[in-house]
């Protein structure tokens, strides 16, 4: 097998999915950019359980957020022989000579929650557009004026980019209405909290605390954003997330989070192993069920699958109880006389 950093300056080379090997046991190998976050281990236990039902084997490896080990990783699960490949990409235009280097082999591969720009990977995801809809909904309905602070999700993730198209969607007529004001915005390296709060501390410090609202990008980056106002003394102001993280669903019931927009990982770990094994046995990523023909921003045409996420708000926390994503122990940890289930 080519070295995937050799690749590099190779031709694109389509790949076919009907050529895929119909294997009896087939493996799927997964590339993890990192285990940093709660919901990845959520999105694991789902995909392996899922692959190992259908009699697969599951191998994974954990790039621990960083691109080149990524690629070989991906380079080590090739030489192993997997039948396909889910990859939740570090850097989405670093990984690109890993999709050449699975294409070589006609191993078919899946771009799992984060977009990798190239028309030969299925790219499965929740609606990440309408998830920074909905942080923007529910922050504006708790703060119709004042000062906005945007914190953003990674700038090596097109995610972080497709939310905060959605969240501006949401805002610009109150923005042209000069209800709004956007004060700070900074995207966060690695989506790491650590570097969230860093964030938000300076722009806290530039607006001398001038601030009313705070879209934040995901849970991890409004755990950063609240311990940052918390230090002020200014937690309770409206705050987003999204991932359905224990915690910032905790901060829900607390009234220190808004919302978290819930993206119940189980069903998109679920889809992923189960398409994988069709893709590996030569079904066109076309003729799986549920997927739609998609443009990306660049104009790349791929073959896309977007699950529906769900905003969870002081209003309907039973929800996530309900669906055994949290416990209400859980949920209601230090929260006295909150809202339902906690009260």
């Amino acid at each position: 097998m080519k070295s995937i950093i050799h690749l590099l300056a190779g031709s694109a080379i389509a790949l076919t999915m009907s050529t895929a090997a119909i294997a009896k046991d087939m493996k799927i190998g997964v590339s993890w950019s990192n285990f940093q976050e709660e919901r990845w281990k959520t999105d694991e236990a789902a995909m392996k359980a899922a692959i190992e039902a259908a009699g697969d084997t599951y191998v994974s490896t954990d790039a621990q957020s960083s691109a080149a080990k990524q690629l070989s990783d991906i380079e080590s699960l090739m030489a192993q022989g997997v039948d396909a490949l889910i990859v939740l990409a570090q850097d989405t235009q670093a990984i690109i000579p890993a999709v050449q280097a699975a294409a070589d082999e006609n191993v078919p591969v899946i771009a799992y929650d984060r977009l990798i720009e190239d028309s030969r990977a299925f790219y499965l995801t929740f609606d990440n557009v309408e998830v920074g809809r909905m942080q923007a909904r529910a922050v504006l309905a708790a703060a119709p004026k004042g000062n906005y602070v945007m914190i953003k999700g990674s700038p090596t993730d097109p995610n972080a980019d497709f939310l905060r198209g959605g969240q501006q969607e949401v805002l610009q007529s109150a923005i042209d209405a000069g209800d709004i004001t956007i004060v700070g915005e900074a995207y966060t390296d690695g989506w790491l909290p650590a570097n969230a709060q860093r964030n938000m501390e300076q722009i806290l410090t530039a607006e001398d605390n001038k601030v009313d609202a705070v879209v934040a990008s995901n849970d991890g980056t409004a755990g950063g954003a609240v311990a940052a106002l918390t230090a002020q003394g200014m937690e309770g102001i409206p705050v987003s997330g999204q991932d359905g993280d224990h915690a910032a669903l905790n901060r829900v019931a607390k009234g220190t989070q808004t919302v978290s927009v819930w993206k119940d990982a189980r069903a998109l770990g679920k889809a992923a192993g189960e398409i994988a094994a069709q893709l590996a046995s030569g079904t066109a990523m076309a003729d799986i069920e549920g997927a739609t023909e998609w443009t990306s921003p660049s104009g790349t045409t791929m073959t896309a699958m977007f699950l529906a996420p769900v905003p969870i708000t002081k209003d309907n926390l039973a929800t996530v109880v309900d669906a055994g994503w949290i416990s209400q122990e859980d949920l209601c940890q230090g929260v006295s006389g909150g809202p339902a289930p906690c009260n």
